[in-house]
């Protein structure tokens, strides 16, 4: 499998012949990687590339810089709300995000550190083993935004931590720490930030030398579990979209940019 067409993601491999895909989120401003139009896109169609290479036995998504992810480039979210072209091109990538990660058979450990929003976190939370650093910052912000909270919120986050702390934290876009996620059981493990790659590279290493037949027929059936929910999954990101054709994300974005609260009619 040739990774070299990808221009957003650094792909690297690791282990005993290449076994372990290390899959980096570039930093494009310098700081955080942020989800544009080649970055969403990538981040979608990344998982069928993993799916389909037999020399991968599992897969590590990171983040470059000063943290995990960055959330959705500003400039595209202003496009989706004035061109319904656009806003359908993305409307398919995220749909095709979620369920090419649950559909992937190999195993997926994510390591996140910083803040962890937008696109990435989809990724990182829908991750088989998903690692944060202790102060790592987890925001789901779609309602700061002005949109209904779609993505993966409404088909994962009830699963992992419960009805009431996911409401809680997607209706207030409440910010949850590493720490805290674990504690909650939104994420796996949570460690100290320089244990964070060396733990993720034990546990993939791991996956790699188990019984390949035995982890992904696992996963699948554990993924039965998201399956179902996929029509609630489909409802929420309808309803995301819709927000992005509404006058409240338009808000949403100035507020983001002057860095101040937002005034929702």
């Amino acid at each position: 499998m040739d990774y070299g067409h990808y221009r957003t993601l650094s792909i690297t491999r690791r282990g005993d012949a290449g076994a372990v895909l290390d899959i980096q989120m570039r930093a494009a401003n310098g700081k955080l990687p942020t989800a544009g139009p080649d970055g969403h896109r990538e981040l979608a169609e990344i998982w069928r590339d993993v799916a389909a290479d037999d020399s991968v036995r599992c897969a590590v998504l990171r983040g470059e810089g000063m943290g995990f992810s960055g959330g959705g480039d500003l400039a595209m979210v202003e496009q989706m709300s004035v061109d319904d072209a656009v806003r359908t091109r993305v409307w398919k990538e995220a749909r095709d995000l979620v369920y090419n990660l649950i559909n992937c058979d190999k195993p997926i450990v994510s390591a996140m550190h910083g803040p962890a929003v937008g696109a990435g976190l989809v990724a990182g939370l829908l991750a088989d083993i998903s690692i944060a650093s202790k102060t790592a910052k987890i925001v789901d912000g779609h309602t700061r935004l002005g949109v209904a909270a779609g993505d993966h919120a409404a088909i994962v986050w009830p699963l992992l931590c419960g009805m009431a702390k996911a409401k809680y934290h997607l209706l207030l876009c409440e910010p949850v720490s590493g720490e805290e996620a674990e504690r909650i059981g939104l994420v796996s493990l949570a460690v100290d930030e320089p244990d964070l790659l060396p733990r993720a590279y034990e546990l993939a290493d791991q996956l790699t030398a188990g019984s390949q037949s035995a982890i992904r027929f696992t996963k699948y059936a554990l993924n039965n579990w998201l399956r179902q929910a996929g029509p609630t999954f489909d409802a929420s990101l309808a309803l995301e979209f819709m927000g992005f054709a509404g006058p409240d994300v338009r808000e949403g974005v100035a507020s983001l940019r002057e860095r101040r609260a937002p005034k929702f009619g």
